[in-house]
């Protein structure tokens, strides 16, 4: 079963993707979804607005771990290995899409641990979250880094660093200011350290790894330099949640307590004794603070997982696109009852069955 608070429902938008990563929505609502293993990039059509993909196509197949993708001015872009690529006028050319551009070529090397995420910010620039290729080390720069990039200069900016895992970051919708989920090292056992939720005030802040977990937990293999000011989290969730998605709901199908605060994808754990995480959820805001957090879905069946929420992106009618890596799916969570008594939980068939 899938528990969803009262008044939403869940349903199947595509099914069959793959290892389904980050999204991006075109200008003429073409939701792209990119991959990690499968290194191909669909879109989805939802020709006749009934909530479900009617038309799909590959504008893109085998690039080398495809899950960071963008969509700016009619353009698609692609992170790979090392460079940024950019589909041209992607969506009038969805049968025949064009060969994609080369127009950054100064990432580093893939791992396979070493996740990136993609979104154009405020001011034009193209934002690439490169996180550290390990468990736990010292990694060369731009490892463990968010960087803004000019992608018609190719100048670069680095944002943040001291990171471990960033795939989900986004802007307040009041200040613009960034805020991006970090998730925490392994093999520290079932509660540490916790996975992380920070903000940027100051551009080229270092926040902690690998010296520094969450706000206090030191790293036994390495020894934080003499005077690094490390900044501490926001608000610290729970280990092993996995915080692989964060967007602000600028929408408005959902009830006013949820517009403009932050949701979150929690992946789930897969090094712990008891499943947590599996879940979106709601972090609600006063200001600069979070001040509560709430289960909007669970994807966790006891300690069996429906599905993994990686993305999350929302839809032009107000609803949210939710990605899931384990079963390749795209769900949309859409609000259907404003009757009801939003704090009782309700439960679903999973869409899948």
């Amino acid at each position: 079963m899938i528990t969803v608070a009262k008044g939403f429902g869940l349903s199947l938008y595509a099914a069959d993707l793959g290892d389904a990563k980050q999204m991006a929505l075109g200008d003429k609502g073409t939701l792209f979804v990119g991959s990690y293993k499968t290194g191909v990039i669909h879109a989805l059509v939802d020709s006749n607005a009934d909530g479900r993909v009617d038309k799909r196509y590959i504008v893109a197949k085998d690039l080398h771990y495809p899950e960071a993708i963008a969509f700016h001015d009619g353009d698609l872009y692609v992170a790979e290995s090392s460079r940024i690529i950019r589909y041209v006028d992607v969506e009038n050319r969805l049968r025949r899409p064009n060969r994609g551009k080369e127009v950054y070529n100064r990432l580093p090397g893939k791992t396979n641990k070493s996740h990136r995420a993609m979104r154009f910010g405020p001011d034009g620039r193209l934002y690439v979250a490169i996180g550290a290729p390990c468990n736990v080390c010292e990694a060369p720069a731009p490892f463990g880094s968010i960087i803004a990039i000019d992608v018609n200069t190719g100048s670069s900016q680095q944002v943040a660093t001291g990171l471990r895992n960033v795939t989900g970051f986004d802007w307040a919708p009041d200040d613009n200011k960034l805020w991006f989920a970090d998730i925490g090292r392994d093999w520290m056992g079932d509660r540490l350290p916790p996975d992380e939720i920070n903000r940027v005030d100051t551009v080229g802040s270092h926040y902690g790894f690998p010296y520094i977990h969450a706000t206090d937990v030191e790293e036994p293999a390495y020894e934080k330099p003499k005077g690094l000011k490390v900044t501490p989290p926001v608000f610290e969730l729970p280990a092993h949640v996995a915080p692989m998605g964060l967007q602000f709901y600028r929408g408005k199908q959902f009830p006013a307590k949820y517009h403009e605060q932050m949701f979150v994808a929690e992946n789930g754990s897969w090094n712990r004794s008891s499943k947590i995480g599996y879940q979106v959820t709601m972090l609600t805001l006063a200001g600069d603070e979070i001040v509560d957090r709430q289960t909007v879905v669970s994807f966790l069946d006891g300690e069996f997982p429906v599905a993994r929420p990686y993305a999350l992106l929302s839809a032009p009618d107000g609803a949210i696109y939710i990605s899931d890596d384990f079963k390749g799916n795209v769900y949309r969570l859409f609000y259907k009852d404003n009757g009801v008594n939003e704090s009782e939980p309700s439960e679903q068939q999973d869409p899948n069955q």
